[in-house]
């Protein structure tokens, strides 16, 4: 433990408070709840009294400490914002306040954002695999690092300005990508209002390309993500496990998953997918390479005009009993400008691509920073 530093009960610093409100029927109530992994407190639902089971709840007030029974173990806890200052909870949701003179506030919210916290609450609750609870007599004995109030307060302070930089980042960054995002749009329909349209058919026509299943091999699958999301690996199956029929899917290829294809489910098949099958439910079209890039069709297909094109060519009621059909997608018509310009609007997707690719790698490192400064503050 660092000099000075004390180790004390989380009862000494964290008292239970009770606060029972009768539940009226004819009332308006906010229910609280907590995300897990530190995701925060927030609003549950708004509800009538006369839908609440019991006769009472605890109410919760601003600045007090919330946790989860249920759900300590997995980073549910934090403290009440001002916006749910008199919501209700239940027992379930016991709540603490700090107390005055022994701990700073903002210490215990850095306490509780640490792994260490974490450790403390699964060795506080007890119970089988689906009954796990949170004892409130064991949390109350755990015990943590204390430092003096003024270095407790110096250390919040440095890292919540850490943390308003780090937030701040976060939101300059889907900033940039609404932007670029923006300026795709902007170009693409510029190049739609000159283009040519023609069928899917003569222009990215389907290509089936089916494998005999072998019981003793494995195959890899391919799935595809609704709303533009892209393609991600399934688990590989075992030819005698599989009794539907599989097709090969190849790089390039712009790839529709004909059960959501009607809320984005498209995708053009990146390069680590090349080989991967995929069911008879995803319909795959190879482009004319003289003629058009399936990128340029992927993004007209996520526009609008063209979900509404595929809502239209997918007949049914919803979800899975709306399926898009071959027929119907060989004939929708899509833009088609010149290749050079396509070209052109490629490498504008090229771009989004690369500046997501850093966003991403900078926010796994940026989400990293805080979990490391804190291990280091809990471990010393």
């Amino acid at each position: 433990m660092r000099k000075g530093w004390s180790d004390v009960a989380l009862g000494e610093l964290l008292t239970p408070r009770t606060e029972v409100c009768a539940i009226i029927p004819e009332g308006q109530y906010h229910e609280v709840t907590v995300g897990l992994w530190g995701k925060g407190v927030r609003l549950r639902r708004k509800v009538a009294g006369s839908e609440i089971a019991s006769l009472s709840r605890n109410v919760a007030r601003t600045g007090d400490f919330i946790i989860s029974k249920i759900d300590a173990r997995n980073g549910a806890y934090g403290f009440i914002p001002p916006h749910l200052d008199g919501g209700v909870v239940t027992n379930d949701f016991p709540l603490f306040s700090v107390v005055e003179g022994r701990a700073d506030p903002r210490w215990i919210y850095w306490t509780s954002r640490s792994r260490f916290f974490i450790d403390l609450c699964r060795a506080s609750s007890e119970g089988t695999t689906n009954r796990v609870r949170l004892k409130e007599s064991k949390f109350a004995q755990v015990r943590i690092p204390l430092p003096p109030r003024a270095e407790q307060r110096r250390l919040a302070a440095h890292l919540d300005v850490i943390e308003s930089r780090l937030t701040r980042a976060h939101v300059l960054r889907e900033e940039q990508e609404q932007e670029l995002q923006a300026a795709l749009r902007s170009a693409f329909h510029r190049l739609e209002a000159h283009a040519e349209w023609k069928p899917m058919s003569t222009v990215a026509p389907l290509v089936r390309r089916e494998v005999e299943v072998d019981p003793d091999r494995s195959y890899p699958e391919l799935g595809i993500r609704s709303f533009g999301r892209g393609t991600f690996h399934k688990p590989s199956v075992l030819g005698i496990d599989t009794t539907k029929r599989l097709f090969e899917i190849h790089s390039g290829d712009l790839v529709f998953n004909n059960v959501f294809a009607w809320e984005g489910a498209v995708a053009v098949a990146r390069p680590e997918d090349h080989g991967r099958l995929g069911s008879h439910r995803f319909i795959t079209c190879v482009c004319d390479s003289a003629r058009v890039f399936p990128q340029f069709l992927h993004f007209y297909f996520l526009t609008r005009d063209g979900l509404e094109k595929l809502g239209k060519a997918s007949p049914g009621g919803a979800g899975r009993n709306r399926t898009l059909g071959i027929e119907k997608l060989s004939s929708i018509t899509v833009p088609l400008p010149s290749v050079a310009k396509q070209a052109e609007f490629k490498r504008l997707l090229d771009l989004q691509a690369k500046v997501r690719a850093e966003t991403a790698t900078a926010s796994q490192q940026t989400d990293a920073l805080l979990p490391s400064l804190l291990d280091r503050i809990f471990s010393a």
